[in-house]
Order: structure tokens, then sequence, then C-alpha cells
């Protein structure tokens, strides 16, 4: 098996697979859409993105490659480093196909890019469901019916008396029928109002009477208090600390504006951490790949 074929597998049951010195692959679950334009339905699946700057070897992918083949850690990491460089290789003048995943390509700034494959759903919750289409409803057009030519006054005299009788007759059923049936319905009517308005009265007369009314209970919520920040910079214009946020949040950062230094410098922070170890384990991962002039404030 090569190298995408394991990530193709490992996106089944995690949400992030890392690729080591390369980046990562990140599902994100979405739930069922409508198309109304199509008229297409799309079931729950999880959505991938990749990351570049996830390149940390956290030795989910190695094990799994060791497994498989029956082989050390240490030769699955070189197996993935070759391959990886296999694919920088050929990142320089084609596009790499990873599988079912999705394809890799490098822009104009040899950057990275990815295009997923829309037709791999790696959500296994939706297992068997495909997309679904349907044609669209029309609405019935009006049809108009010709009304019956008229019988001339000479073809109605030989009309039989009897069959004029007969219709006259008939005649006079239908409307003595619709006239006791629209009596009927408004007695009907009238019933169902005076029921409708008698339960209106019990029901106002049942409201807000509560004779053993239950004791009120006060909840004292405290919110989890953020006070470690990893801070990616300080800036004298707020215009730049706000370009500066939307660019680590746009990378996939819980970045936050986290105000004025005593020098009156906008501080910008990669994430917050309610505690302190949390925060130094994160400022590890960002000093290594990101940033080394990222620091840890406590504030």
């Amino acid at each position: 098996m090569t190298l995408a074929n394991y990530i193709n597998d490992l996106l089944y049951r995690y949400d992030c697979v890392i690729v080591p010195n390369f980046g990562g692959f990140v599902t994100n679950t979405i739930g069922a859409r409508v198309n109304t334009t199509t008229h297409t339905f799309y079931p729950p699946k999880k959505q991938l993105t990749f990351n570049a700057y996830l390149q940390h070897n956290d030795g989910l992918l190695a094990n799994y490659i060791a497994s498989n083949k029956n082989i050390s850690f240490e030769q699955a990491t070189a197996f993935i480093a070759e391959e990886v460089a296999k694919w920088n290789k050929d990142l320089k003048t084609t596009a790499v196909e990873v599988a079912s995943v999705g394809s890799l390509s490098l822009n104009e700034a040899n950057q990275v890019v990815f295009e997923p494959n829309l037709n791999s759903n790696f959500l296994t919750a939706s297992f068997g469901l495909a997309e679904v289409s349907t044609p669209s409803v029309e609405r019935v057009k009006e049809v108009k019916v010709k009304s019956l030519p008229a019988v001339s006054e000479e073809k109605s005299k030989t009309i039989p008396l009897y069959i004029k009788r007969a219709a006259a007759a008939a005649v006079f059923v239908g409307v003595a029928y619709v006239g006791w049936n629209g009596v009927q319905n408004q007695q009907q009517q009238e019933l169902l109002a005076n029921q409708e308005e008698s339960v209106q009265k019990k029901i106002q007369s049942a409201t807000f009477v509560i004779d053993n009314p239950l004791p009120t209970i006060n909840l004292n919520v405290t919110k989890e208090a953020k006070n470690f920040h990893i801070i990616a910079g300080a800036f004298q214009e707020v215009d730049n600390a706000e370009n500066k946020l939307a660019e680590l949040q746009e990378k996939g950062y819980d970045a936050s504006i986290i105000g004025k230094n005593k020098f009156g410098l906008t501080q910008v922070a990669f994430a917050s951490y309610a505690t302190r170890s949390e925060a130094r384990k994160a400022l590890e991962t960002i000093k290594e790949l990101v940033s080394e002039d990222a620091w840890l404030l406590a504030k």
C-alpha cells in the first residue's frame, strides 16, 4: 500500500491525520443539506481541509503503517519520509493524487493547495447513503372546459314529456339535498364553535392557577477563565492587529485580540488557555512549527 492509502484508511477513524514534515488532513463533520436549485439531497459527511502547519509527528500514521507492514516505528517513519520526498518532487511539475482523499498541487507562491474529492465521504455513520436528486414539481395548469352547445327550440320540442319531468325531479332532489347538506354543515360548524369557546374559557380559567408552585432554583454558573495567552505579536496600529487576527483564524487558530499592553500596543494571541500546562504544551508546538517569537503571557 502507498502512503495515500494509509491516510485514506485513517480518515474514516480519526478527525486529523498528520503527515510528518508535510502537513495535516483535517475533517469537520457537516450535516445533511439540500440544494434547492438542483433539487439534490446530500447526506451528512466529513468535510476535508489541509493544514500545512500541522507537521509534528504525533505517531498516529507511523504506528498504523508499522502495524500493517509488520515493521518497526523507525522503519515506518523512514517510509513516510521517502513518500513525502517523492511528493515534494512531483509537486514541482504536476499534481499529486492522494487516493480518494483529493489532490495536492502548488500555487504561484509555491504553497500547497488541496482539492478534496467531493465524491468521498469519510463519515462512517453515512455509510450507504448517496446523493439523491428529484425532479421539480410543476404546477397543474388550469384547464378550460368548453360549454355544451345550446339545444335549439325545435329540438327541445321533440324531447318526450316524461323525460323532461324526470329531469326536473332530479334537479329538485339535487337542490333539496344541497340545501339540507348546507343546513347540516352550518349546524356542525356552530356546534364546533361553541365547543371551542367552552374549551378556551376553561383554559383561560385554568391558566396561571397553580396551587403548589415549584420552588425557584438558582444556578451559579462560572465561566472557565482563560488567563494564559500565546502571543503572536503586538501592533501599534489596530488595523495591523486585525489583519494578523484574520490571518491566524484563516489558518485554523482560535485567535483573539486580548487588549493593549502597558506600552499601548494591541496584542494578538494564537490561542488562550485555562491552565498554564495546556498553554506551555501549545507554545512548544507553535514555536517549533510556526513562529519562534511566540511567547506566553499570564494575564
